[in-house]
């Protein structure tokens, strides 16, 4: 097993803390397997269900007391697998909290979908909530104690095929492409399609696959409305959905002079590019590609997004762009101050964005490349 980064801070929170400890992330990230190897380190009495057990589901549905009392009577935890499947499982788990205070409750759910929906309300004010993403650069790094030089020469296989754990087991990659085909599929028929009121379901793959295209751009909800021949509101909820679902995240524009800057437009990344490969059907090597800048801009997005959350460094993000032509592909804002990233897949050099520093003087500016890439993504004071 490959240790994650935020599995002390899991079992301590379980250990010391009341409230109910909440893991989600996508399928295949290592949920089960993290919430598995922290409670093994645990000297307690431990109650595993998974919700695919109909037993289990009726009970942890029943709104009983009583009930609920005898499922869990003689254990210290309570461990329940993929809780978005169970019926009104936030109302369950609020009266295990309220009632029984001594008794310690992990949830994992791999789609905040319904997960959410369920226990946001019923649990607020009760929760210790965590995310988990496919394997970051750092906890590869930890794992194999890979120098920067050694990590990267890996480049070109982690923005082919992504970083899911089983999928970084696997040297075949015939066996890559089809792990993440199927994986694919597991998204979208089985989170969405399953969980949601989805009207046109082949509607739904072809936007997917039209954002996979336009990764790195400015994504106009209008023009996918057209090309799909749907109506807006449905492509910005089917956009939300993939959000919740964990397949991809939106950064918006920033600006504080709206007549100059653009912000009606957002930019769409995925979390893993290996599923945005797998959707587009293209593996071949970065150094062919017409699209490496994009790969390249979308994968340090999200390794910095990883390494952020979990070590939480709370940070609001976003790309900058202005009507003249001016832009920076990635932005951070923390306790007022900005700082501005460039992302240069080639060993190029870049010119400061006069524009941004004469704008926003309480600012940095930084060009990212395959020199310094490293610096960016293990930023320890970010």
């Amino acid at each position: 097993m490959i240790p994650r980064i935020i599995e002390d801070s899991i079992r301590k929170k379980l250990l010391e803390s009341k409230k109910v400890i909440i893991l989600y992330g996508a399928r295949q990230v290592g949920k089960t397997t993290l919430a598995k190897a922290i409670l093994k380190k645990i000297n307690c009495k431990i109650l595993e269900i998974n919700a695919d057990q109909q037993l289990y589901a009726e009970i942890l549905s029943s709104r009983s007391l009583e009930t609920l009392i005898g499922l869990v009577s003689g254990y210290d935890i309570l461990f329940i697998d993929e809780a978005q499947r169970i019926r009104d499982i936030g109302i369950n788990l609020k009266i295990l909290h309220d009632e029984i205070p001594d008794l310690k409750i992990l949830v994992t759910g791999s789609s905040s979908l319904e997960l959410a929906s369920r226990i946001k309300e019923p649990l607020t004010g009760r929760t210790w909530t965590y995310r988990l993403f496919p394997i970051s650069i750092t906890e590869w790094k930890l794992y194999t104690d890979l120098n920067n030089f050694e990590i990267s020469q890996k480049l070109n296989d982690w923005m082919l095929y992504g970083l899911y754990p089983e999928l970084l087991s696997m040297e075949n990659y015939n066996d890559k492409r089809t792990y993440l085909q199927e994986l694919t599929s597991a998204y979208l028929y089985k989170d969405i399609l399953t969980l949601a009121n989805i009207n046109y379901p082949d509607k739904l793959r072809q936007l997917l696959k039209l954002i996979a295209f336009q990764i790195g751009n400015l994504v106009s909800i209008h023009e996918l409305a057209n090309t799909l021949q749907i109506n807006r509101e449905t492509v910005i909820h089917y956009i939300d959905l993939l959000e919740k679902s964990f397949v991809l995240f939106r950064l918006s524009g920033f600006s504080r002079n709206l007549r100059k800057e653009i912000t009606k437009m957002d930019k769409i990344y995925f979390y893993d590019l290996g599923v945005r490969n797998s959707i587009i059907e293209n593996f071949n090597s970065v150094q062919l590609r017409n699209d490496a800048g994009v790969l390249w801009e979308n994968f340090l997005i999200v390794e910095r997004m990883k390494n952020n959350a979990y070590k939480h460094h709370f940070a609001n993000t976003y790309f900058w762009r202005t009507h003249t032509g001016a832009e920076l592909d990635y932005i951070e804002e923390k306790d007022g101050n900005l700082n501005g990233y460039e992302f240069k897949w080639k060993k190029k050099n870049s010119r400061k964005p006069k524009t941004w520093l004469e704008t926003y003087s309480n600012s940095s500016y930084s060009m990212i490349n395959q020199n310094n890439f490293a610096e960016f993504i293990f930023s320890k004071d970010s």
